[in-house]
């Protein structure tokens, strides 16, 4: 499942949209979320919470879905 996440800012970190997807609770838990599960950035595999994404960046969960960043304007 593809979902769209957009953002009204530039840039939005990893961590910060795994908690807008509702896939965890505290920006505190994507450390461990990414420890758990398989997350592809742009198809390479990302570890860093803090990781900046921005408009057009496709992030990939494994076994939970597709998420694709873009920039309101």
């Amino acid at each position: 499942m593809e979902q769209t996440v957009t953002i009204k800012t530039e840039t939005i970190t990893l961590g910060q949209l795994l908690k807008l997807v509702q896939l965890i609770d505290t920006g505190g838990a994507a450390k461990w979320f990414l420890q758990e599960y398989n997350v592809l950035v742009n198809g390479e595999r990302e570890t860093r919470r803090g990781r900046k994404l921005k408009d057009g960046d496709r992030v990939d969960v494994e076994q939970i879905g597709t998420f694709v960043v873009v920039r309101a304007e």
